[in-house]
C-alpha cells in the first residue's frame, strides 16, 4: 500500500526484479507466479515425497516469516488432510527455492492441473469438488510465499534420512552376520580401542555391533583367528561412524529447515518489517547430502569386501562361493557381480553434482547448489544399499551355517532366524533373486534394526 519495493508482491521476480507492477496488476501477478514456474518434467514424484513437500512448505508457512494468508496455509492442510496429492513431475529445480516442485502443488489446491485422489488420477478441480475443498484464491503475497523455497528438497531430504538410519541398520545387521561367519576379530571394536582415537560416531558404531554380538563366542580366545583380519572387517566402526556422522549432520540441516522460514522476501511478525535475504540458499544441506552420499559408498565398498571375503578359501576355512556341495556348483559366485554392480552404480553416484549451474533469470542467479539432484542421488544410493545389506545378510548367514558356528550373539542369532525365515540355506544351485528380494522389502519395512543400548 506504501509502494515501497518488495520483491514478488510490487516487483517481478528473477531477471524482473526491476518491473514495478501497478497496484492493479499486484493481487494478479501472485497467479501468474505459479502458473510461469509449473514447467517441471519428467516422472512424477511419489505421493510420499509429494506429502512431504506439501508438509513442509505446511511448516514453514505457519511460522509467519513467509507472510501467507491464513487460507493458504488451512488450504494446504485440508488438501493433505483429505489425501489430495497434486501430480509433481521430478525435474526442474535447482534448489535456490524449489518453484516448479510448489508451482504445481500451488495450481492443485487453485483447482488447476491434476492430482492423486483415493488412488486415481484426476483433474484438480473434480478432486477438490469430491473433497467439499474450494479452489485457493491467492492473496496479495501468497504466490510466491508458496513457491519460494526448498521445500522438495527439504521434504525429500527428510524421508532420505530415515531411509539412511534404516539402511545403516541393516549394513550392522548384515555386519554381525559377517563377523560371526569370518570368525572376526573384536578387539578392534573394544571400547578402549575406540576412546583412544574416538572419532566422530566410531565409537558408537562399533558399542552397536558389539551389542549384537553380546555372548558370541568371538569373545573367547581363539588361537585359529587372524591376528589381523583385511580392512574390511578391521576398520568397520571408522566407515560405519563416518556414515553415521554424515546421516547426523544431515539430519540437523533438515530439522533446521522444517523449524525456520527460509523466506525471501521475510516477514518479521513483531514489527511487520519485510527484509530481503537469502535464507533459501541451502548449500549447507546440498553439502551434508554430497558427504553423506560419499559416506555411505564407502559404507557399500566395505560391505561388499566382507561378502566377498566370506566366499574366499583364501581368507577362511570355508568353501569357496559358499557351496556345501563343492566347486561344481556356483554357489554364491555369481552374487559377487551384483554386489559389484551396485557398489559401481553407488560410486557413480556419489560424485558430486553441486559444484556448478548455468546462471540464471538473465545472470541475476548466478550460483545455486542442485540441491534436489543432490538429495535425489543419495536417495539412489541408499536404494542400493539396501540391497547390498540383503545380499550381505543371506552370505553372512551361509558362512555362519557353514562354519557351524555354535555360540552367536543374542542379536545376531535373532538376525540369523529373521534372514533364515525369508531365505532358506543354500544348498543346490538356485535363483536367489527372490530371496534377496524378500530381504530387501523387510529392511525397507524395519525389521533389521539393531538393539539400542
Amino acid at each position: 500500500a506504501a509502494d515501497q519495493p518488495v520483491y514478488g508482491v510490487t516487483t517481478g521476480l528473477g531477471g524482473n526484479v526491476a518491473t514495478r507492477l501497478s497496484p492493479a496488476d499486484q493481487l494478479a501477478f501472485q497467479d501468474r507466479v505459479p502458473r510461469a514456474r509449473a514447467c517441471a518434467v519428467g516422472e512424477r514424484l511419489p505421493v510420499e515425497d509429494v506429502r512431504a513437500i506439501m508438509l513442509v512448505r505446511l511448516a514453514g508457512l505457519a511460522t509467519g516469516g513467509a507472510g501467507a494468508s491464513p487460507a493458504t496455509i488451512e488450504a494446504l492442510a485440508a488438501a493433505l488432510n483429505a489425501g489430495i496429492h497434486p501430480v509433481v513431475p521430478r525435474t526442474g529445480s535447482v534448489g535456490v527455492g524449489d518453484l516448479q516442485a510448489l508451482a504445481h502443488i500451488t495450481l492443485a489446491l487453485m483447482g488447476e492441473g491434476e492430482v492423486d485422489y483415493l488412488g486415481t488420477t484426476r483433474p484438480a478441480a473434480e478432486a477438490l469438488a469430491a473433497a467439499g475443498l474450494p479452489p485457493l484464491r491467492l492473496a496479495i503475497k501468497d504466490g510466491i510465499a508458496m513457491v519460494g523455497i526448498n521445500a522438495q528438497s527439504v521434504g525429500q531430504g527428510a524421508l532420505v534420512v530415515t531411509d539412511g538410519i534404516q539402511a545403516l541398520g541393516a549394513i550392522a545387521c548384515a555386519a554381525a552376520l559377517q563377523f560371526e561367519g569370518f570368525r572376526a576379530s573384536l578387539s578392534p571394536l573394544d571400547p578402549r580401542v575406540q576412546a583412544a582415537r574416538p572419532t566422530p560416531c566410531a565409537p558408537d558404531a562399533a558399542a552397536e555391533l558389539l551389542r549384537l554380538l553380546a555372548g558370541s563366542g568371538l569373545h573367547q580366545p581363539d588361537p585359529a583367528r587372524h591376528v589381523h583380519d583385511p580392512l574390511c572387517f578391521r576398520s568397520y566402526a571408522q566407515v560405519q561412524g563416518a556414515a553415521r556422522d554424515s546421516l547426523v549432520r544431515a539430519r540437523a540441516l533438515v530439522q533446521l529447515e522444517l523449524n525456520n522460514p527460509g523466506d525471501n522476501p521475510l516477514v518479521l511478525r513483531d514489527t511487520g518489517e519485510i527484509l530481503h535475504n537469502s535464507n533459501f540458499d541451502i548449500v549447507a544441506l546440498a553439502l551434508a547430502f554430497e558427504t553423506l552420499g560419499q559416506a555411505l559408498a564407502h559404507v557399500a565398498s566395505a560391505a561388499c569386501w566382507r561378502a566377498f571375503k566370506l566366499m574366499s578359501p583364501n581368507f577362511t576355512d570355508l568353501p569357496r562361493f559358499l557351496s556345501p556341495l563343492g566347486t561344481n556348483r556356483s554357489g554364491f559366485a555369481t552374487s559377487q557381480k551384483t554386489l559389484a554392480a551396485l557398489e559401481a552404480e553407488i560410486r557413480h553416484l556419489a560424485n558430486p553434482v553441486s559444484l556448478g549451474a548455468l546462471p540464471l533469470a538473465d545472470g541475476q542467479e548466478d550460483v545455486a547448489q542442485m540441491a534436489p539432484a543432490v538429495v535425489a542421488k543419495t536417495a539412489e544410493i541408499i536404494a542400493r544399499l539396501r540391497w547390498i545389506a540383503a545380499i550381505g545378510l543371506t552370505v553372512g548367514a551361509q558362512a555362519i551355517e557353514l562354519g557351524q558356528r555354535k555360540h552367536l550373539g543374542v542379536g545376531a542369532a535373532a538376525v540369523f532366524e529373521r534372514v533364515r525365515s525369508l531365505a532358506p540355506s543354500l544348498i543346490e544351485d538356485r535363483p536367489l533373486a527372490p530371496d534377496y528380494a524378500a530381504l530387501e522389502a523387510a529392511i525397507r519395512a524395519g525389521h533389521f534394526v539393531p538393539p539400542r543400548a
